[in-house]
């Protein structure tokens, strides 16, 4: 009679210690990672066509051009995988590389600003709406992502659960910050007597 109350207690204790919770949010940070870099994948294959629409029309705006270009193919060389989520350092590196390729795209809508042909042109209009699609996209997975993360952290963290992480090895997850923190906390200037 003991010996079945002590199964029972420990088949207890194991069903409520966390571990298919555990199972459940992990999968739930890869899918969510894997959302985000689809949509940054989906971002980086417009460009091409982006910079070549740009390109007949600015030849004197190389170096934006070619800041594109180079922002697009450090992303390109980067090593996504999932296990990404999992070290802190390496999903810095990646979102700054994320970061300068949004910089540098910003750049070059900001270039095309002084090309009313380029701005008219269907092609160019079309690719700046996908684009913009595309950033909301961007977006709305990464929020989904921190979601995940924060979902995950929180089990991990909390107690019972926190013993069973210490048990399997699970660790908290890192999440995207924000890269140009002193930028943003300075409020902007506004000045209306620009000439």
């Amino acid at each position: 009679m003991i010996k079945k109350l002590l199964i029972f207690l420990c088949l207890l204790a194991v069903s409520s210690c966390g571990y298919n919770q555990f199972q459940s949010l992990d999968e739930g940070v890869t899918s969510a990672w894997a959302e985000v870099t689809n949509q940054y994948k989906r971002r980086a294959d417009l460009i091409p066509n982006l910079v070549k629409t740009v390109e007949g029309f600015a030849d004197q705006e190389k170096e934006v051009l070619m800041g594109v270009t180079e922002a697009r193919a450090k992303v390109g060389t980067m090593q996504v995988t999932p296990e990404l989520v999992n070290d802190p350092s390496a999903l810095a590196k990646f979102q700054q590389a994320q970061d300068q390729l949004g910089s540098a795209l910003s750049r070059l809508l900001v270039t095309v600003e002084k090309y009313p042909d380029i701005k008219s042109g269907q092609n160019f209009r079309d690719l700046q709406a996908q684009l913009e699609g595309t950033e909301n996209r961007v977006s709305v997975a990464r929020q989904r992502y921190i979601k995940a993360v924060q979902d995950y952290n929180v089990l991990t963290r909390t107690f019972p659960n926190n013993l069973t992480a210490m048990i399997f090895g699970y660790k908290t997850k890192a999440n995207f910050t924000v890269g140009n923190m002193e930028e943003i906390s300075e409020p902007p200037t506004v000045d209306f007597d620009k000439e």
